[in-house]
């Protein structure tokens, strides 16, 4: 039979007159002036320890470990008005119940002259309104959902107590009659943001020990899913419907309330024959800070993002509508309605069993024996916040059935709860919006190739029209000049060839003498092999004199030569880089880099960087300045002569991965000397370095990030020794972006100098508040436990230990270490 909403007001006697005043919910201050009162509750009542441990939203009670937080399940009592049927049958007799809700007490009478007297956390008198009952009893659960938590809100009595009137009542006729179940979702929708959060809600029932679906009665027969791991009780089966506004939630009550069983018996003509349950999952976004840094290796709108992962807290209200119990001589039940009250029995009998024994804490809890207690798992001893209202009727004639729901009551009050937040990472959908972003920058890279290429096809069309143009010229050009102009250009062509022959004669000179120098540093390479240093500074000496002779024969001055002679000999752009490929390899050792530089060799090197417009030349010249780069004396004379000006200008025109490379390693050891920082940062050396991650080869990349890991282990040597303070430069000049996006790159050299660096910058407090907001603070705590290098493990930990501002913010966090 389905169930009239219209006619259940009426039928079951329980309208609740909507109070004047409302009264604030249950605070702690109320508390603790409960238990001080002096009256002393009766034998029967629940001792005063557990009467008065509430729980709310930030403290439950609260005892926090490690795993979650204890709040015992809290109970409120609902006393409703006499209907039209009591009015005349008890006219003569007085309420079973007399409440005292100022002292959260109820006296249940034995006879005229004595009473039992029992506490609870709220007692509702029949005065109440439902706004009243809400806040007192479901919206603290609603709150602690909103939070990321699980809770439950349940409704227990006999038949025809006002249980669906509390839970259930959609207020269609007046607004202030509206359930806990309506007012729920309006507090649920008003504080999400339904761009990033959502919310789904399944109906169902449990009739006759099957659950069934009320959005969709075909499905009849839902099973019941525990996670072997987190314990949570699901029915996937049954319906899930997404909700986005009120108007739809009221709707889809309306229809399960239409498919649920009811009957109509001697204590209620609307009398519910199943316990309805109404889950409420509420997924919520906490989104993480996306940083974006500009990479100049990509068209500018173009931006690379460090994201944190967003956290996603998933929170589950379960709204349980239980059937009323009932005696079979007073509900008059026959039939099919016997066989339903007799189910409706066992499964409220299984529920104060398992109930009994939590309150007991006995070893075994009977969970299984009825599909009730299954679903209501982790409603009673699990991690849900549960707040359950009992309802009662005023009626004598019911006392037994009163004092049986009381009890239940007093009983649940025992049982504890351990809270524990649903939190983790969504990385679904973090990799949702990368893969969107991927696809924009797919396309956009395909329409920039395709307008590549029609810009090809039209500069070739063009020069080709060009060169036809030209070639038509000259032909019309020698037949107009005659024989005459043939002979003229033969003279020239004949003068050309002889000044090719004196050249190359020129070339042949100048090759014999670069064959000899390179026979000499092989020389003096196999010297070093041997350990025979004499004969190391014998053959640069002859390198050195036979660079000299040239000039000396020419100037006739005894003044001594550099380096650059040879360079400016070599017109030949072979014999160039052939040259300084010599004087390179001569500076790969130590011991040969003092006679390099007194022979001019550092000031020819950065001239060719200035002067020379091969990139061949810039990358061997470059390796050279990196070589020499390698001591202490030759770098205070590399920045005294511009020479970072120099590396950084050729930096930006290179494109040749192993000239960027060079440049890249010049400039990384540079940043190892503590003198120079500064002035290095002054003149464009740190934004160099940071401009050269535009190439991506991995090379390129470890020489920027050894670079990068050298300045900031002199900064924090300096911040040690007190000779600097504040933030570092090279969160100044942007480089915080960079080091986070590549603190965990693939490529070992990388990744190991990247996290060397970010250890450096955390070791000074000043960087903290940038280290944390860049998101470094996640890769600090990966490195700590997950780095291969013990050293670099060990700093980081003890970095994290010791820094105050890294310390707060973990525990914000909530992440151990």
């Amino acid at each position: 039979m389905s169930r009239n909403n219209n006619n259940n007001n009426n039928n079951n006697g329980n309208n609740h007159k909507s109070s004047s005043s409302i009264i604030k919910p249950l605070t702690s201050s109320n508390t603790n002036n409960n238990n001080n009162n002096n009256t002393k509750p009766k034998s029967k009542s629940l001792p005063t320890s557990h009467a008065f441990r509430k729980s709310s939203p930030a403290s439950l009670g609260a005892i926090k470990d490690d795993s979650g937080v204890l709040g015992r399940v809290r109970v409120a009592v609902r006393l409703r008005p006499r209907n039209a049927e009591e009015l005349v049958a008890d006219a003569d007799f007085a309420d079973c119940v007399e409440l005292q809700p100022e002292l959260k007490r109820l006296k249940l009478r034995k006879n005229n002259w004595d009473s039992d007297t029992y506490e609870f956390d709220e007692v509702l008198t029949e005065s109440a309104s439902q706004k009243r009952v809400y806040e007192v009893v479901a919206k603290p659960v609603v709150e602690s959902v909103l939070d990321g938590y699980n809770g439950t809100i349940m409704a227990y009595g006999q038949t025809g107590t006002g249980k669906t009137y509390t839970l259930g009542r959609l207020g269609e006729e007046d607004i202030s009659d509206r359930g806990i179940m309506v007012r729920a979702m309006e507090d649920i929708l008003a504080d999400i943001s339904l761009e990033t959060d959502s919310v789904s809600v399944s109906y169902s029932q449990l009739y006759m020990e099957t659950i069934q679906d009320l959005l969709d009665p075909a499905n009849d027969n839902i099973s019941i899913v525990e996670d072997p791991k987190t314990g949570d009780v699901s029915v996937p089966g049954a319906t899930l419907v997404e909700i986005r506004n009120q108007q739809s939630f009221e709707e889809l009550l309306r229809i399960g309330e239409a498919h649920r069983f009811a009957a109509n018996t001697k204590l209620n003509t609307e009398s519910s024959r199943s316990h309805a349950i109404l889950m409420v999952h509420v997924k919520r976004s906490v989104i993480g800070k996306d940083l974006p840094f500009s990479n100049e290796g990509l068209n500018n709108s173009h931006l690379v993002k460090t994201r944190n992962p967003p956290m996603v807290r998933k929170g589950k209200l379960v709204v349980v509508d239980l059937a009323g119990s009932e005696r079979i001589n007073k509900s008059g039940s026959e039939g099919h309605t016997l066989e339903e009250a007799k189910s409706i029995n066992l499964s409220l009998s299984a529920l104060g069993k398992c109930i009994n024994a939590l309150a007991e804490n006995s070893s075994h809890v009977p969970v299984r024996d009825s599909k009730l207690t299954r679903l209501l798992r982790d409603s009673f001893g699990g991690t849900a916040r549960t707040s359950l209202v009992i309802t009662i009727g005023p009626s004598p004639r019911h006392r037994g059935e009163t004092a049986s729901t009381i009890m239940f009551g007093q009983r649940a009050m025992k049982v504890e709860n351990m809270l524990r937040l649903k939190e983790e990472f969504d990385y679904k959908s973090l990799a949702r919006k990368l893969d969107i972003q991927l696809d924009k920058l797919i396309a956009e890279h395909e329409r920039q190739q395709k307008a590549f290429e029609r810009d090809i096809e039209s500069v070739t069309k063009e020069a080709q029209k060009k060169i036809s143009e030209v070639e038509k010229s000259y032909v019309d050009a020698l037949e107009a000049s005659g024989n005459f102009e043939i002979l003229r250009l033969q003279k020239v062509l004949e003068d050309e060839l002889h000044q090719k022959e004196k050249l190359e004669k020129d070339m042949a000179l100048l090759q014999s003498q670069l064959v000899q120098l390179s026979f000499e540093a092989d020389e003096t390479r196999r010297n070093l092999d041997s350990g025979e240093p004499g004969k190391v500074v014998g053959a640069l000496d002859s390198l050195t004199s036979q660079i000299r002779e040239p000039r000396q024969n020419d100037s006739g001055t005894g003044d001594k030569a550099s380096i650059a002679t040879l360079f400016e000999q070599a017109e030949d752009a072979d014999v160039r880089i052939h040259a300084v490929k010599v004087v390179a390899n001569l500076a790969a050792e130590e011991t040969n880099q003092q006679k390099i530089v007194e022979a001019g060799g550092l000031t020819s090197l950065l001239s060719l960087l200035k002067n020379s417009e091969d990139e061949t030349v810039h990358r061997v010249a470059a390796g050279a300045i990196a070589n020499l780069a390698m001591n202490e004396t030759n770098q205070e004379l590399i920045m005294a002569q511009k020479g970072i000006s120099l590396l950084s200008m050729t930096a930006a025109q290179a494109e040749d991965p192993q000239t960027l490379r060079m440049v890249a390693g010049a400039i990384a050891n540079l940043c190892g000397n503590d003198k120079l920082q500064t002035r290095l940062r002054n003149e464009g050396g740190v934004k160099a370095l940071l401009g050269m991650v535009r190439c991506r080869h991995p090379d390129v990349l470890a020489q920027v990030a050894r670079g990068i890991a050298n300045f900031a282990k002199c900064e924090s040597r300096a911040s040690t020794q007190g000779t600097k303070a504040g933030r570092s430069l090279l969160i100044e000049d942007g480089a915080l972006s960079w080091i986070v996006q590549n603190a965990n790159n693939e490529a070992s050299p990388i990744r190991r100098h990247i996290e060397l660096a970010l250890c450096h910058l955390a070791q000074n407090e000043a960087n903290a508040k940038d280290l944390i907001s860049g998101g470094a603070l996640w890769e600090l705590v990966r490195i700590s436990r997950d780095c291969s290098r013990e050293d670099i493990r060990s700093l980081a930990h003890r970095i994290l230990s010791s820094s105050p501002s890294f310390q707060s913010e973990l525990r914000r966090l909530r992440i151990k270490h």
